[in-house]
């Protein structure tokens, strides 16, 4: 099962003579993906048996970020962590040591296994993420629970508003889902402040400014009420704190909400009416909207359209967006990551600011330590240029586990060798289907590679732990994982199915758990923590429409969206039959914006803020709106002379949830 960062977790067969893998291919039986991969892995195997691979331990011998190091044996690496770890935690204490583990594997024992090492010895908790709790902690807000509709059901759906989600890119196995149900009459509606591939597809595209999405909606909220769409039945049955919202969206006309958006009135009107009198309707949206400082409140609001239409009365009716928290009903996250081993609180420490966790000298606890697993934050991270700065210390000790010199490993004082995903055993999860998918190993370790679970159980060895599940084999880890789940016959089959309603209605009962058992309009909740109890819109504080002295220094809203096809996020951009044919990073604005800056189609911009500056070839397009600019992301900063994208991305942490203001970001641009 493919593990990448990708909701779609494709089925995989991999053909293997004499113990080499020598052909990859989609399983044609897997129930969501039949047989079909992406760009990205269908050259999967080149990644595996590339020359630059890592395959043995590295001990730098150059300067950090010089990239030169020296091949060493296991028990040589092992020994000096466990001889750095100790002298830390002797001066400092443990919480002076960071694991940053990310979603470069996503599966459930390379993620969460090495919890138990990270607890029993005390380390440092990263709390929050850099994508995907925002906008969890946004719909929760509303109905007390992540879960929404299975995006498959969207087969039965009349209308599909596609908000913030470039499906045919990200998502390229929902779009046939999509294309049925529009060949059987649903209008596709994509909102979005870039123009996709997706949006190029739609019935219709709408384009707010960036980071707006909220007044739209409060718009729509208004034309709902004012033209009598509201499904008052439902929302009398079901909701609390609608008399309250009424109110508090009369000022929201599509005059209004049109001028924030930077939308036509018209258009608002037509969105709302649209909404509220076709069925079944559904919203659906990814993790892109919650990169924003206002994430959350985008999420909390969305969520309430469904309510007020009564869109949970219809299968095909409701709100998509990832699935995964289905999962945890087949799924012991606890016994995975065994936090009774810990014996004492772990310092909690956001990891979204990772660059200012690595250079802040107030800290009472500098973190001396930084252990790198599954990521490469020098290339996904925000403000990925103070992540630079604090992997220069010379007082800091990283280790990186790793298949390739990333940028991030370039820094290192220890590079230990990752396996693939063709070499170890694992349970991936999807959010974006219900199907929870095994992994069998079909080749062995290449080189001196280990997995995430065999990195820790050598790292507990070293230290000397001596508590039993510190040592647990893969298959025990699995079946302690999915206690209710024949793992044997996983394993045989090759998926299980999360449970989920007969009659594709998550909430048909209209029962939601919150403390209301109701969808909350008005959430008494967010109101205890300091948080608008109703559906609020704010500018950000680093937006075209927020602190004027900023605007005009930097003029321009910046976004870092995918656009690329062949490699995702910050994997394969530096393999030969990907990274070519995606060119160099870029950036592209409209022609007007052009024009009046002097820049031409395939010249050369400077685009910088107070975070970085960056050199890039100049896209004249249409896909953007007037004083939007986009830099597409993903590649190594090494690579192209340090033009990463994050270097000029804002780390300031969103309204709750524990996420990121990627998209909250002011620029300038001028000729280079």
């Amino acid at each position: 099962t493919c593990h990448h960062d990708c909701p779609d977790s494709c089925g995989w067969h991999v053909s293997v003579h004499d113990g080499v893998a020598v052909q990859l291919r989609g399983n044609p039986a897997h129930p969501y993906s039949t047989g079909e991969l992406c760009p990205k892995v269908n050259r999967f195997l080149d990644r595996v048996y590339s020359p630059d691979r890592i395959t043995t331990p590295l001990r730098r011998v150059g300067a950090k970020g010089e990239g030169r190091f020296e091949p060493i044996t296991w028990d040589d690496a092992l020994g000096e962590i466990a001889d750095r770890f100790r002298a830390i935690i002797a001066t400092d204490g443990p919480g002076a040591i960071m694991p940053f583990v990310s979603a470069g594997n996503q599966g459930l024992l390379a993620l969460l296994f090495g919890d138990r090492f990270w607890n029993r010895l005390g380390a440092i908790e990263l709390t929050g993420a850099l994508c995907g709790a925002v906008a969890g902690a946004g719909s929760a807000s509303t109905y007390g629970t992540g879960k929404g509709l299975d995006p498959s059901e969207l087969r039965h759906s009349k209308l599909i508003l596609l908000w913030g989600t470039n499906t045919r890119l990200t998502n390229r196995h929902l779009w046939p889902v999509i294309e049925a149900a529009r060949a059987d009459g649903a209008q596709v509606i994509v909102i979005d402040p870039i123009r996709t591939i997706t949006a190029e597809s739609a019935d219709w595209f709408v384009q707010p400014l960036p980071g707006t999405d909220v007044a739209l909606m409060l718009g729509m909220m208004h034309v709902l009420v004012r033209d009598q769409l509201v499904d008052t039945e439902w929302v009398e049955a079901h909701t609390t704190g609608f008399d309250e919202l009424r109110e508090h969206v009369a000022g929201w006309t599509p005059q209004v909400a049109g001028a924030a958006c930077g939308l036509d009135p018209a258009d608002v009107e037509r969105l709302a009416r649209l909404y509220g009198t076709i069925r079944p309707a559904a919203i659906r949206t990814l993790i892109g909207a919650e990169h924003h400082e206002h994430g959350a409140m985008f999420f909390r609001t969305l969520t309430c359209l469904p309510a007020l239409v009564g869109a949970w009365r219809d299968r095909g009716g409701g709100y998509a967006r990832s699935v995964g928290v289905w999962s945890n009903a087949i799924v012991d996250s606890a016994a995975l990551m065994g936090p009774s081993l810990a014996t004492a609180p772990r310092r909690a420490l956001p990891m979204v600011r990772l660059g200012e966790l690595l250079t802040d000298p107030t800290l009472d606890t500098p973190v001396r330590a930084l252990v790198v697993i599954a990521a490469n934050p020098l290339v996904v991270v925000p403000n990925a240029e103070l992540v630079r700065q604090g992997l220069e210390r010379d007082d800091l000790f990283t280790v990186v586990h790793e298949q390739f010199l990333t940028d991030t490993a370039r820094y290192a004082d220890i590079v230990l060798p990752a396996t693939t995903h063709i070499e170890s055993i694992d349970v991936v999860p999807s959010w974006g289907h219900l199907h929870v998918g095994w992994n069998e190993p079909a080749i062995a370790p290449v080189g001196q590679s280990v997995s995430n679970t065999e990195l820790h159980r050598r790292l507990a060895g070293a230290m000397g732990f001596t508590e039993p599940s510190l040592f647990d084999d893969d298959l025990t880890v699995a079946r302690q994982a999915l206690p209710d789940v024949d793992v044997d016959a996983l394993r045989r089959d090759g998926w299980v199915t999360a449970p989920y309603p007969a009659d594709g209605r998550p909430f048909g009962d209209g029962v939601f758990p919150t403390a209301s058992g109701k969808v909350e309009l008005r959430s008494e909740l967010l109101g205890a923590l300091g948080r608008p109890e109703l559906p609020t819109y704010e500018p950000a504080r680093e937006s075209l429409n927020g602190d004027a002295d900023l605007v005009a220094r930097f003029p321009f809203a910046l976004l870092t969206p995918k656009r690329h096809t062949r490699f995702l996020n910050s994997s394969y951009s530096h393999l030969p039959k990907h990274g070519p044919l995606e060119g160099s990073p870029y950036v592209e604005l409209v022609a007007a914006d052009a024009e009046r800056l002097g820049l031409v189609d395939g010249g050369r911009a400077r685009v910088w803020n107070d975070r970085a500056e960056l050199e890039l070839t100049v896209q004249v397009t249409d896909r953007l709106r007037p004083g939007v600019v986009a830099i597409p992301w993903g590649w190594w900063r090494d690579q192209h002379g340090g033009a990463t994208a994050n270097a000029l991305t804002n780390d300031a942490l969103t309204d709750w949830g524990g996420g990121v203001a990627y998209s909250s970001t002011l620029v300038a641009v001028t000729p280079a």
